[in-house]
């Protein structure tokens, strides 16, 4: 699960990391109120004002509607209202949207950190991932971060740094020293990292997340260490641990078609293919998918209806494959253990009666219990639905309805 900038620092500074400190706002003149308290607060007569959306590349991307780009700098209190007003509303376009942008209806009001002092501001990219390669946390790091990190990353890859972490042991005290050591710290700015390093990798395991990425790090003009930026993923799997961070989910940042699948309890991710899938497990859904590709075809989406694949369920995951209108057809692939093959049978004829436009080819493939009656209930139904039994029949049926 994916969440905002503001959120994600909320998080981290619960673990003790040093952040950029900020308000949300929904409204200009919520944002102006915001700056106000931010004042207040830390003596910040400058604000960054950033849109909130699930996407990098903002301070690159530009707002539609009105040209402003997604990251602004407010030189006083006079601005911050206009800032806001020009992204609040607006869709924003960066390099990991599409061409219509994402909608922007919350911005942070965060503090200038970017103040004179005895030395000049280093900006530092850190992130902490799973390497599922080597089975290991690993903190993945470049004294070269901000903006253009994707382009140090290619033409400059020994810039960018990995700490491979033991997960028997955990981050090391020598391993926290060594991140600083190679970004070239020294002197307060130096302990500093130590402890931000530490608290980062706390901050990782302690809310179960699957990626932390911090670009930029700040090493300030007066030596300090801070998250100028977040970017922070959950596990899914994990969020029953942490009802807290559960309640962090923007709906409206999601696929809507993969949001409505989830509250009908169904795993759906859409894809960019042209024949719709519905399977019972995840093994079963990936052989599936590679069955059509054989086929000629491309996968249009994953769907796992479970185990208590009953007639509603069925009809509802039609649904959800038919709002999609890339769709040419729809492959049925279900293995009966738990749940017999002919109550899906079942399910797939009440279904198609009761939504009566189904309008593409539909190839069923059901085996295990009952997938003899199951074929028989397909075939004596009356409606257009292609029964097979073997994966290779169902692969040529996908064929033929696609020539």
């Amino acid at each position: 699960m994916n969440i905002h900038e503001y959120q994600g620092k909320s998080i981290l500074k619960s673990f003790g990391v040093a952040i950029q400190e900020g308000r949300v706002a929904d409204t200009p003149e919520a944002a102006h109120a915001a700056a106000v308290e931010l004042a207040e607060a830390t003596g910040t007569s400058w604000f960054v004002v950033k849109a909130q959306i699930h996407a990098g590349g903002r301070g690159k991307g530009t707002v539609t509607e009105t040209g402003s780009r997604g990251v602004v700098l407010a030189k006083g209190l006079d601005e911050v209202k206009d800032k806001a007003a020009g992204i609040l509303g607006g869709h924003l376009v960066t390099a990991q949207t599409n061409a219509q942008g994402k909608q922007v209806n919350k911005v942070l009001i965060a503090e200038d950190v970017y103040g004179p002092g005895d030395s000049e501001p280093k900006e530092i990219y850190m992130s902490v991932l799973l390497d599922r390669a080597k089975g290991r946390n690993i903190i993945m790091y470049s004294p070269q971060g901000g903006m253009d990190i994707e382009a140090v990353a290619e033409e400059t890859p020994e810039l960018i740094f990995k700490e491979e972490i033991d997960p028997t042991v955990g981050l090391q005290g020598f391993q926290a020293r060594r991140v600083a050591f190679n970004l070239g710290l020294s002197g307060k700015a130096f302990k500093e990292m130590t402890k931000f390093v530490t608290s980062l990798y706390n901050a990782y395991v302690g809310c179960d997340a699957t990626m932390f990425e911090i670009n930029p790090v700040l090493k300030t003009s007066d030596d300090r260490v801070i998250a100028v930026d977040s970017k922070v993923s959950l596990d899914g799997n994990a969020l029953y641990r942490h009802p807290d961070y559960a309640a962090m989910r923007d709906t409206t940042e999601e696929d809507a078609t993969e949001v409505e699948a989830d509250a009908a309890g169904l795993n759906y991710v859409k894809l960019d293919g042209n024949v719709g899938c519905m399977v019972n497990g995840a093994g079963l859904a990936m052989a599936t998918m590679d069955i059509i590709k054989l086929s000629g075809g491309e996968p249009a989406n994953f769907l796992d209806v479970g185990g208590t694949a009953d007639a509603a369920r069925v009809e509802k995951a039609f649904r959800i494959i038919l709002k999609d209108p890339a769709v040419k057809a729809i492959l049925v692939n279900i293995f009966g253990g738990i749940v017999r093959c002919d109550r899906v049978a079942q399910g797939v004829v009440d279904a198609y009666r009761n939504m009566g436009d189904i309008n593409v080819p539909i190839i069923v493939r059901l085996q295990g219990t009952n997938a003899i009656e199951a074929k028989e209930l397909i075939d004596n139904s009356g409606l257009k639905v292609i029964s097979a039994v073997l994966l290779k029949e169902a692969a040529d049926a996908v064929a033929e309805v696609l020539a």
